[in-house]
């Protein structure tokens, strides 16, 4: 295979990889209305942050933040892990992206326990 070939694959591939990260950035509202978070890159990792939240939602606040360690997969599922820096907890993580819509799916204790969310993304 010529070095042209290998170095077209390798952007091509690059390319890919860097519009579906770019896919679940931005600013996401919580199914249930209670919250809104801003999705993007802290470093090596992607960040959740707390943007917003309703006026007594117990145990979350403005500005927490749950970093992601994820990658992009095909068909806009992400897959990895989370750590919840508030909670010192670190769950196995799925997150589906389509379109304007996302669903987030956080697992402790090897899987047994389980938690999906909705999500919306906002202007």
């Amino acid at each position: 295979m010529s070095a042209r070939i290998v170095a077209a694959i390798t952007l091509t591939f690059c390319v890919i990889v860097q519009a579906n990260a770019a896919e679940i950035d931005g600013q996401w509202a919580r199914g249930d209305g209670n919250a809104k978070v801003r999705i993007g890159s802290c470093g090596s990792e992607i960040c959740a942050t707390n943007t917003w939240m309703r006026p007594g939602t117990p145990k979350e606040k403005e500005g927490d933040k749950l970093v992601m360690s994820i990658k992009p997969g095909v068909d806009g599922v992400y897959t990895g892990t989370a750590f919840d820096p508030q909670r010192d907890m670190t769950y196995k993580l799925t997150v589906t992206v389509r379109g304007d819509r996302m669903t987030t799916k956080g697992c402790v204790l090897a899987g047994l326990l389980c938690k999906g969310i909705d999500w919306r993304r906002v202007p």
